[in-house]
């Protein structure tokens, strides 16, 4: 489980001029977390049931599990809704309009990475020839 931040850090300090700057910085911060969209993507794909999110990531904890759940429901990524005639009662969860479009944009940004990463390329390298600056 993580820590919680020092509210007089560097880091937090930086997150929060970040955000002053640019939602799109908070936006990333919030989709990032890990696990986050593999179970959005898994739910959209009718992966629905806490049981079958399990299997599909055998080494995720119950706890995260739980816990990435509850803030896809928060943030309106996804609805729960009851399955009929189910003892002990079962629940699925669904993606809603704003889960789905999101889950465009993070395609898109799959697409744009396979397109541009080569296996010889480093994203943090910088290659400079000759004369050039």
């Amino acid at each position: 489980m993580a820590t919680p931040r020092k509210e007089l850090s560097t880091n937090t300090e930086n997150l929060q001029t970040l955000a002053q700057a640019c939602d799109v910085n908070e936006v990333l911060l919030q989709i990032s977390l890990r696990w986050k969209m593999q179970i959005l993507y898994c739910i959209a794909d009718d992966v629905s049931q806490f049981s079958t999110l399990k299997k599909m990531f055998p080494t995720l904890s119950d706890q995260v599990l739980s816990k990435r759940l509850k803030e896809l429901k928060e943030e309106s990524l996804v609805f729960t809704e009851d399955i009929e005639n189910t003892i002990p009662a079962q629940i699925r969860y669904r993606p809603t309009e704003k889960g789905r479009e999101l889950l465009k944009i993070i395609l898109d940004l799959h697409h744009w990475g396979l397109r541009w990463k080569t296996a010889d390329s480093n994203y943090c390298e910088l290659k400079l020839q000759a004369g050039q600056l």
